[in-house]
């Protein structure tokens, strides 16, 4: 016997109408289930037929008629609204009465009702005691099986959604931490920017107003990415160049700086403002700090052998602090690549020679066509 589908709660609050019960439970009766229930039956018919005089068809039809009975009272007790017992409960109690009652209805048709001579022949109440056995065995077996099954298949469908449900929980939680993390870049971002503007009107410097102007030009152009929440490595170089063009008028005499990413990279993929952040990064603790000022180059290539790609900011500035305490944007960054790549992406920090630092992003090569290029260019 095939378990049957549960019934909602809402209708064992207001049971359906019968002609509702007729219709799922002869939609249940398969001919699959139907041609197994004949087979069981065929081969209980086959294993009693030593013990009786009569003749096989004789066994065969009342096995037969016991065992499509036990499956109809299996089913309706599976599709009738219970509210004091559980479901289980009620199949496996019909399975137990209808398994001498639907015998004892077979019996009294083949007697045609005479419940007297029934009673007096010993060898029909050893045939109704046998054929009553085997059923209610066999009937139980076969429930006990199908309801365990039924029992199986609700605890993976139930253990299926609370995995999906977990998932998904875990995405919104990841969505929530990238926008909260992302939201901390822009008053970092902005801050810092609006500090460089301070040191030069603090010093009269006759570059602020122009510095000024064009980093209300440049706030206009790069304001709205600072909400995006994805991006590509092209777009990211040009806010780069911006940047630094910017930072060049600031200080003219002590920054230099060459920007050469492939074309073919343009289109990655890109972490928003995390260029940027390495990039200040370099004007703010490594170009700033030195007296004679430095360079700063950034790059990236394709690398096909380790199926990734690498983006870096290099400058000659005044280097690694080692005392220096961890700042926010870097911390901020590997935040970000933990949330967005897990363990596929990094942030590798490394000390250039003679001085400067050079920053990198490893990131997972996510198209093959990157693969084209020459993956042992130097970079």
């Amino acid at each position: 016997m095939k378990p049957v589908p549960s019934v909602p709660p809402a209708a064992s609050a207001s049971p359906a109408p019968p002609a509702r019960h007729l219709a799922r439970l002869w939609a249940s009766l398969t001919p699959r289930r139907i041609a197994i229930n004949l087979i069981v039956a065929t081969v209980a018919a086959i294993a009693l037929n030593p013990i009786f005089v009569t003749p096989f068809l004789s066994v065969w039809g009342r096995s037969i008629f016991v065992g499509l009975m036990l499956l109809v009272a299996f089913d309706i007790a599976g599709h009738w609204p219970s509210r004091w017992l559980p479901r289980w409960v009620v199949q496996v109690a019909a399975v137990v009465i209808t398994a001498p009652v639907a015998t004892l209805v077979a019996y009294l048709v083949m007697v045609q009702g005479d419940v007297t001579s029934f009673q007096r022949n010993e060898g029909l109440l050893w045939g109704f005691f046998s054929i009553a056995t085997t059923g209610l065995a066999v009937g139980l077996t076969l429930a006990l099986g199908a309801l365990y099954r039924e029992r199986d298949a609700q605890a993976r469908s139930q253990a299926l959604a609370f995995e999906l449900e977990r998932s998904t929980l875990e995405k919104q939680a990841l969505d929530a931490r990238l926008r909260l993390l992302h939201a901390q870049v822009e008053p970092h971002f902005l801050f810092n920017t609006l500090a460089n503007v301070q040191q030069l009107v603090e010093s009269g410097s006759e570059r602020a107003g122009p510095v000024l102007n064009s980093l209300i030009a440049y706030l206009r152009a790069t304001m709205p990415s600072l909400a995006q929440t994805s991006s590509t490595l092209g777009h990211e170089i040009g806010l780069v160049r911006a940047y630094l063009e910017l930072m060049r008028m600031r200080m003219p005499d002590r920054l230099a700086f060459d920007v050469a990413v492939p074309d073919a990279l343009a289109g990655l993929p890109f972490p928003p403002m995390a260029l940027l952040t390495l990039v200040e990064n370099a004007v703010r603790h490594g170009i700033d700090p030195s007296e004679t000022g430095g360079r700063i180059e950034v790059g990236a290539r394709a690398d096909a052998r380790q199926a990734c790609v690498e983006v870096w900011v290099s400058d000659t500035g005044a280097g690694m602090d080692e005392k220096a305490a961890p700042g926010t944007g870097l911390a901020n960054l590997r935040e970000r690549l933990k949330a967005t790549y897990g363990d596929a992406a990094r942030l590798e920090l490394c000390d250039e020679t003679p001085h400067g630092l050079r920053a990198t992003l490893v990131l997972p090569d996510p198209s093959p066509q990157f693969a084209k290029l020459d993956p042992g260019a130097a970079p």
